[in-house]
Formats: structure tokens, sequence, C-alpha cells
């Protein structure tokens, strides 16, 4: 039971992840057919956080600065609670992850992975790829040519 919990907190975090990053108009668009009666147990809120960085990835960790998160919860009537944190200030971004949270731990959690978190995902695989690709094409290369002298 253990490591069925832990394999669930793993997934959970995973999709929580991915949407607090996506495109809050592709979440709220991808989620609306799943819409739903709900308690809201906090309703959307804006606020901050404080963003740390490392340099190189594993220096002394500092603080970057802050960023602005929309952040809320809600209980579906079986009883599934879902959290939603989104970056920027847009409560329906918000609302929706939370939605989607809370269905991913019930019985429509297969519907959900294809209609909502699949294409989320292609187009966080897309973008880091733009980026990577917009960032290769500024790449020097510097070299060193021998003149024959010593």
């Amino acid at each position: 039971m253990i490591q069925d919990q832990t394999q669930m907190n793993d997934a959970r975090r995973g999709w929580l992840g991915l949407m607090a990053k996506a495109d809050a108009e592709a979440l709220i668009a991808a989620a609306e057919p799943f819409a739903q009666d709900f308690e809201w147990l906090r309703k959307p809120e804006i606020g901050g956080v404080m963003v740390r960085g490392r340099m190189g990835g594993t220096g002394a960790p500092f603080n970057l600065g802050e960023m602005t998160v929309t952040r809320c919860s809600l209980r579906l009537p079986g009883g599934q609670v879902g959290h939603g944190y989104v970056q920027g200030r847009n409560k329906a971004a918000a609302q929706a992850a939370a939605l989607v949270d809370a269905l991913m731990q019930g019985d429509r959690s297969g519907d959900v992975q294809v209609a909502v978190l699949g294409p989320l995902a292609r187009d966080a695989v897309a973008q880091r790829q733009r980026r990577a690709e917009k960032a290769a094409a500024t790449k020097v290369d510097f070299f060193t040519m021998v003149r024959g002298e010593d």
C-alpha cells in the first residue's frame, strides 16, 4: 500500500506540475467538457510565492524573486478533493486545474488523462522543443586555428 500511495503521489505531482505551467486557455478549453457541480473548499485567490534558484543547478539556493500564482480547492459530489495552482492571475485556469485534479482521483481518470493531460503534455514537449531550437540557433562555436608557429 505504501508503494501505491507513493506512486499516486508522484503521478499527482506530475499532473499538478503540468497544469501549473500549462497555457491557461488550453487548460480551460481541455477541462471544459468535464465541467460539473462541485463545492468550493477555497475559492480562487491570487497571491505571490518566492521563487528560488541555484547557479548551475547545483549551487547554493538564493531568492530569485516573486511570482504571482492563483490557487483554489474544491470537492466533487463523490468526495474527491482537487487543488489547483497556476502561474499568473487566472482564476478560471486554477478552477480547471482543481477540477482535473479531483477527476483524476476518480473513475473518469482515464478519460481525463487522454482528453486533458495528454494534449497538455504534448504542448509542453513542443514548447520545450521550440525553445531548444531557438537557443540552438544562437549557439556560437569557438575554435582555434593552428598557424604553424610554435
